[in-house]
């Protein structure tokens, strides 16, 4: 039997609105989570990215909105992209009953959100750390809050914000609906619902299809310095007519576009930077295949619908298996075959086990190319366009330039080789990259945390380590120590630091190096280049109840 919206019995403004927008049938999701809360009832839906969560919780928030100047619903997300993902979602759904939805998050000025909210605002999508840093200043008001939407619970976990969340519910009225979604229920997000929730009902979506039949699932042994090589040497060997490649953070995508744009690959960066306008537009060139390169977050990702994408690249891998089929899965779609394409640092031999595992397929491991293989390539692409302009028999003008070349003494192959040599003079300007070989005796198996290896989370130093007796200089090369000024005595986990310094200061949460933490104080590894970034984050970092700031060890 299948269900549609008019079932589900919702505002005629927000039937009107879903229909307009080309949504006919709810997902399984949306047919299972609006009728459970739009009584009202506290619920837990554990589903994936991509499954239509969105407006599973968002349109029972506004079925029951009521103009006010206070914010009736509090929607947490763990990062600005999806923060104003669901902002943007809201804001389309409630276009016919002018509901004012304010996104906020870190990395923005204060007063335009504080401004709004004195205004009057009716839902706020947020970040935790900003909609703590609001609710201190006194000017988030939570006390006429109805219901608060937990969004991909288990990353706020991971990221290391969930005191925060916890001292968010805790502000909130306690007769509020809770709604908690999670790709995963971890000990610590039961917990939570435990305490916060009052007999939650549970809305479970299956996970996606495990076995990616249509894709050609493969793997390359590269250096994390060698990637973009590496990358771009690829684009030069295969056949590729619509490209996705993931990248981590908002930073990573613009970097790589921007990069692979130079180096005669045009590509566009999807991220929480881009304004919707600019993200339809980028989106319909690349439906258009006038865009064949698209490097997106996971997050900016999310909603991408379109059959035709040939190769899916994972630049960087995600930390969970299941984000990994729901990456690949958007290639090999509508009957036809899709390439995915992982790349592996020598320390990440777990994580393909864990795919591996995971998905019950085995990834194939092959090889790059060669510049031997490449400029071998280029020959015959070369020989390839000389053959179709042949076959065309369009180069009347230029045959006269040959004929008149000829009369004046040339041999016929010498005036042959020298324009296919003119015609090359651009490969010059195209070096073949270079991509140090890793061999696979040396694609050990080490256990990694957030991007991190567990022996240097436990304060492990290898026998080559130069690091002082003190702890005070990294052992790394190219690695900054820094010294924030908490630690085991405030509750300290691995966890938080990571999350913590990644999202603030908006650095790439795998290149945060060794982690050493003391009673009261905790020593961190960050790269050279993101130092002054890292540092710039003060003002912003806490762990719970505790602020903390980094300094130069």
């Amino acid at each position: 039997m299948t269900t549609d919206f008019t079932s589900l019995n919702l505002r005629d403004e927000l039937v009107q609105t879903v229909t307009a927008l080309g949504y006919t049938e709810p997902t399984a999701i949306q047919a299972a989570m609006i009728p459970v809360m739009l009584t009202g009832a506290d619920v837990i839906g554990q589903a994936q990215t991509g499954t239509g969560k969105t407006a599973a919780f968002a349109l029972p928030i506004l079925h029951n909105y009521k103009p006010n100047r206070k914010p009736q619903a509090l929607v947490l997300a763990p990062t600005r992209e999806l923060a104003l993902q669901v902002a943007e979602a809201m804001l389309a759904y409630g276009r016919l009953l002018k509901v004012h939805v304010l996104p906020v998050y870190g990395g923005q000025p204060y007063a335009p959100q504080i401004s709004q909210l004195k205004r009057g605002v009716d839902v706020v999508v947020g970040t935790p750390g900003r909609i703590m840093d609001l609710m201190e200043r006194k000017v988030l008001d939570l006390s006429d809050v109805k219901t608060v939407v937990l969004d991909e619970a288990d990353e706020m976990l991971n990221m290391g914000f969930i005191e925060s969340v916890e001292a968010i519910l805790a502000s909130t009225p306690t007769e509020r609906q809770t709604a908690l979604f999670s790709a995963t229920l971890p000990a610590r997000i039961r917990a939570l619902a435990n305490r916060f929730m009052r007999d939650p009902q549970s809305v479970s979506v299956k996970r996606a299809t495990m076995t990616v039949q249509a894709t050609e699932q493969r793997y390359y042994l590269v250096h994390e310095s060698d990637k973009l090589n590496a990358l771009t040497n690829l684009f030069e060997m295969e056949s590729m007519t619509s490209v996705l490649v993931f990248a981590r953070t908002r930073a990573e995508t613009t970097h790589l576009a921007s990069e692979l744009s130079v180096r005669g690959f045009p590509a566009e960066a999807l991220n929480g930077d881009l304004e919707q306008n600019a993200r339809e537009r980028i989106l319909g060139r690349f439906r258009a295949n006038t865009l064949k390169v698209l490097v997106a977050t996971d997050v900016a990702a999310r909603g991408l619908d379109i059959d035709d994408i040939s190769h899916v690249i994972n630049y960087q891998l995600p930390d969970d298996p299941e984000v990994y089929v729901h990456r690949i899965g958007r290639t090999g779609r509508a009957g036809k075959t899709g390439i995915a394409m992982s790349f592996f640092t020598p320390r990440e031999k777990r994580r393909q086990r864990d795919i591996e595992g995971f998905t019950k397929q085995k990834l194939t491991l092959a090889k790059l190319p060669t510049q031997e293989d490449i400029f071998k390539r280029r020959e015959e692409q070369l020989l390839e366009q000389m053959k179709v302009w042949l076959a065309r028999g369009r180069s009347k003008r230029e045959r006269a330039m040959a004929e008149q070349l000829v009369a004046e003494g040339h041999d016929p192959l010498d005036i042959a080789a020298a324009a296919l040599k003119l015609s090359r003079a651009n490969e010059k300007q195209r070096p073949v990259a270079e991509v140090a070989v890793v061999a696979e005796s040396r694609y050990e198996p080490r256990e990694r945390s957030f991007g991190r290896d567990r022996s240097q989370v436990r304060g492990r130093r290898d026998s080559s380590s130069r690091e002082s007796s003190s702890g005070r200089l990294s052992h790394e090369a190219g690695m900054i120590r820094l010294k924030m000024n908490t630690g085991k005595y405030h509750g300290v986990r691995p966890n938080d630091v990571v999350g913590m310094i990644a999202f603030h200061a908006d650095i790439p949460g795998n290149t945060i190096g060794k982690i050493r933490i003391e009673d009261k104080h905790t020593l961190v590894d960050i790269p050279e280049q993101f130092v002054d970034k890292a540092l710039a984050g003060n003002g912003k970092y806490r762990i719970g109840k505790h602020k903390f700031a980094l300094e130069r060890a």
